[in-house]
């Protein structure tokens, strides 16, 4: 009986580690044999395409469990590499069994898939691999990650650092934004200024506001790295570039992964770093910053085109994949409709405006870029005076929410990257896991065909605030794990909260991997938590290594502060919190109020109120709750929840007023997501305060009511037609329903 239980045991260790693989895979069924690999092991490989993956594999196998495997070409090994032809490249099967390991693919990136599946289970498991069956391919082809180089500058080690940390989750494409206003970071031989002099700045607000966070928040992630400086004529620079020699190391290190890589040029606009080292390239002399970007190329110029087309030229030898990335975003054009050269090409060309120019460019690039056997893709605001029947879109602007629907019905071809919720670089919140993990690729108006145009997704990291490699893979991860399983996984095999199980087991591999990621939130709390006598306070963290420690005097925990336990309370505290690893590394610090309260009265409305809230739209350009009032009136809406108005558009100040019906005493919760600015006050009293420029974020807090009617004024603010949302939980946690509890 006790062999029996120990055999039973023993086979649910191993079928729970073999099914802790992300993403997770098409099929796969687990046997009760193992396999223990050892200094005998072997790996084979069917044909000579196969050794590079041969040589990845030994030298994971190295990395994961300190065995130095040999290889040999042939079909005799303990690992054998194969190519079996299937229709859907990437796709690969893998057979664990007690007499060796078959990893078969459809082509070569479908046998690195499969090393990676595999890679992940022997840091899963160790040296004893359970006997497993799989059959597995992507659901989209294009799995990407995009990397800022420009804004702060990452090494050519550090780059490989991200795709070795990309191909173990089955992420296939790097979008590597090697120029911008603030660093040209591509060695272009014809023009050696543009890295000479181009790839280096003085110090700027984004290496201040690094510095000043790195201080404030005690996290050393955010100070300036030493080697990105050096010192001239005085001046301390900062910068770096990639000579040609170190494309091409990184271009083949990640082929040998199984990983494209897609060179962005970002043109007209963010060209700074060009424009102001070589002359002829702008519309006047005097360039620089406006209210919001740089000065552009000038589409008048014949110069201005063959210098970009020279860039190109360079570049498109460095790069032996189809796909190059021209940008095309956030173009000022102020500077076009008083240059006399842009004016005489709209007239030549029967262009109509300033935006048919910006096409115009934008097709004489394609078309060049086509001359040089490369396909264009680039932001989506180049759908703007006209899109090329061949160009590809990655569509980041959240707030331009029909942008999918027009690029597939004109037949183009798209990459889902908006920046809710695909901006990495934008701090992650409670809910970043579920809102990747569960995002549709696609939207209700699209047929099959234009379903079949949406190539896949990516996320994005813009470097303002990302000064370190350790601060890119704190904010890459564990999000990369929702990107992975979004993009690779079938929907009818996606299960958030299995997913969110196997997270879990994925912290202390990551750990093992020395990967600096984000430790997940801890839970149990609200920003603002209200309670009536006393409050027990149970926090708690699903990272299994991670330990929290607490303060309550405002200082941020560090090593030696207290470990945080159930608390009990019973007056007002503030409390800050903070996760810390075995080796040290701790994460953000967690600030949280938990505010003994009194129950609000309810009110007596003098008039009767009937469903839904009052909407008055301001003309507001400011950045504070309190100033939208004093701006222009533009109307007022009769909305049935807290949303923005379809007539608002522009500059948006909103305030939305009338009662929240309060079903029963009780303590609520608001969860108020906004992008930009919000506030949310109950009879009065800030309830939730979100009043700041932002990109999406949410803040939750609570406030105990009596049963009966309370005022609501809910405040919000942007500029190019934002996000904002609303829920109300009861203190059962019940979400209340708009119709129930909104009158006016």
């Amino acid at each position: 009986m006790r062999r029996y239980l120990l055999f039973f045991y023993l086979s649910f260790v191993f079928v729970s580690m073999g099914a802790q693989v992300i993403p997770m895979p098409q099929s796969m069924k687990t046997g009760s044999e193992s396999l223990t690999l050892n200094d005998e092991t072997s790996i084979c490989y069917a044909s000579q395409t196969l050794l590079p993956a041969a040589e990845y594999l030994q030298a994971q196998l190295k990395n994961c469990i300190a065995i130095d495997a040999l290889m040999s070409s042939g079909k005799k090994g303990t690992v054998r590499l194969a190519i079996k032809k299937q229709k859907t490249s990437g796709a690969y099967t893998l057979s664990i069994t007690s007499e060796g390991i078959d990893i078969k693919g459809s082509d070569y990136p479908g046998v690195v898939n499969g090393i990676t599946t595999l890679v992940q289970m022997l840091l899963l498991q160790g040296t004893t691999l359970q006997a497993v069956s799989i059959s597995d391919a992507p659901c989209y082809q294009w799995r990407g990650f995009h990397l800022d180089c420009s804004r702060h500058f990452f090494t050519r080690d550090e780059v490989e650092r991200i795709i070795d940390l990309m191909a173990l989750y089955k992420i296939n494409r790097f979008h590597w934004h090697l120029t911008d206003d603030q660093g040209w970071r591509i060695e272009i031989k014809k023009y050696p200024l543009l890295t000479e002099r181009g790839a280096w700045r003085k110090y700027n607000n984004q290496d201040s506001i690094c510095v000043k966070r790195a201080k404030t928040e005690d996290n050393i992630d955010l100070l300036i790295p030493n080697d990105r400086f050096k010192v001239v004529d005085g001046d301390t620079l900062y910068g770096g570039y990639y000579t040609q020699d170190d494309i091409r190391h990184v271009v083949a290190y990640a082929r040998q992964r199984g990983i494209e890589i897609m060179p962005e040029i970002d043109m007209p606009g963010h060209f700074l770093s060009a424009i102001d080292n070589y002359e002829g390239l702008s519309c006047f002399p005097q360039t620089g910053w406006g209210t919001f970007f740089t000065t552009p190329l000038c589409p008048g110029k014949d110069r201005m085109i063959e210098f970009c087309k020279d860039v190109w030229r360079e570049v498109a030898s460095l790069f032996p994949y189809e796909y190059v990335h021209i940008g095309g975003d956030e173009v000022r054009k102020d500077t076009w409709e008083k240059c006399p050269d842009c004016q005489k090409r709209m007239k030549d060309e029967g262009l109509k405006d300033e935006k048919e120019l910006q096409s115009w460019f934008i097709h004489q690039m394609e078309a060049y870029l086509k001359s040089l056997n490369k396909k264009m893709m680039g932001w989506d605001e180049i759908l703007e005076g006209g899109l090329s029947k061949t160009a590809s879109v990655t569509w980041w602007r959240t707030w331009s929410p029909d942008v999918p629907d027009q690029i597939t019905a004109q037949g183009n071809r798209i990459i889902y990257c908006p920046v809710a919720p695909f901006y990495f670089s934008q701090p992650s919140q409670p809910h970043s896991l579920r809102s990747i993990y569960e995002y549709s690729l696609h939207t209700d108006k699209m047929d099959d065909r234009q379903r079949n145009l949406v190539m896949g997704v990516q996320g994005c990291l813009w470097a303002e605030g990302v000064p370190t490699i350790e601060r890119a893979e704190y904010l890459f991860f564990p999000r990369m794990l929702s990107l992975s399983e979004l993009a690779w996984t079938q929907p009818d095999r996606k299960n958030y909260d299995d997913f969110s199980q196997r997270v879990v087991a994925h912290y202390p591999l990551l750990h093992k991997l020395g990967v600096n990621y984000r430790t997940p939130d801890a839970q149990g709390f609200f920003g603002t938590n209200a309670f009536i006598r006393e409050s027990d306070i149970n926090i708690t963290c699903s990272d299994p290594i991670a330990t929290l420690r607490y303060t309550t005097d405002g200082t941020a925990p560090r090593q030696d502060s207290p470990v945080l336990g159930k608390l009990k309370i019973d007056q007002t505290t503030y409390l800050n919190i903070r996760p810390f690893l075995p080796d040290g590394r701790c994460g953000e610090v967690t600030h949280i109020k938990y505010v003994k309260q009194g129950y609000l009265e309810a009110v007596n409305p003098a008039k009767p109120v009937e469903t839904g809230l009052t909407a008055a739209w301001y003309d507001y350009d400011g950045e504070a709750c309190s100033e939208i009032t004093k701006a222009k009136f533009n109307g007022t809406y009769h909305v049935s929840d807290c949303v923005i108005p379809d007539a608002c558009k522009g500059n948006i100040g909103l305030v939305i007023s009338g009662y929240l019906q309060v079903p029963a005493d009780g303590i609520y919760t608001f969860a108020l997501m906004s992008d930009d600015g919000s506030w949310l006050k109950i009879d009065g009293n800030m309830v939730v305060d979100n009043d700041r420029p932002q990109s999406p974020h949410e803040e939750i807090a609570q406030q105990a009511l009596k049963a009966g009617l309370h005022h609501l004024e809910l405040r919000y603010f942007d500029h190019n037609g934002g996000l904002l949302r609303l829920y109300v939980n009861d203190d059962q946690g019940r979400r209340l329903s708009p119709a129930d509890i909104y009158r006016r």
